[in-house]
C-alpha cells in the first residue's frame, strides 16, 4: 500500500511555469514507476508523463514533450513534474499515480495507487 499527496497545483498565466510535488508514503518508494496524468472538465483522463522505477527512463506524451520534466528524489519519496511554457490547454486536475507493474506505461489501468488530485489553471 502507498499514499500519494500531490501540491503545488495553482493559477498561473499562459507561458508561466509551475512545479507539482508528490509524496508518497507507504511501501518502498523504489519498487513503483510513477506517473503523472491529468483530467479536464469533459474529458478522459489522459497521460502526462512517467518515470520508470529506477528513474533511468521517463516518457512524455507528445503534447507536453520539450515543456514538462519529470523527475523523483527517491531519498525524499517524493516524485516531481516541472511545467514551463504553460498553455490554457494544460489546464485541468493532475494526478500523481504509481504503478507496481514491470515497465513503465502510459494508460492509467496499469497503475494502482492515486493522490488525490491538485488543480493547475493556465489562464490566456
Amino acid at each position: 500500500q502507498v499514499q500519494l499527496v500531490e501540491s503545488g497545483g495553482g493559477l498561473v498565466q499562459a507561458g508561466g511555469s509551475l512545479r507539482l510535488s508528490c509524496a508518497a508514503s507507504g511501501r518502498t518508494f523504489s519498487s513503483y514507476a510513477m506517473g503523472w496524468f491529468r483530467q479536464a472538465p469533459g474529458k478522459e483522463r489522459e497521460f502526462v508523463a512517467a518515470i520508470s522505477k529506477s528513474g533511468d527512463s521517463t516518457y512524455y506524451a507528445d503534447s507536453v514533450k520539450g515543456r514538462f520534466t519529470i523527475s523523483k528524489d527517491s531519498a525524499k519519496n517524493t516524485v516531481y513534474l516541472q511545467m514551463n511554457n504553460l498553455k490554457p490547454e494544460d489546464t485541468a486536475v493532475y494526478y500523481c499515480a504509481a504503478s507496481r507493474s514491470i515497465g513503465v506505461y502510459t494508460t492509467p489501468l496499469r497503475y494502482d495507487y492515486w493522490g488525490q488530485g491538485a488543480q493547475v489553471t493556465v489562464s490566456s
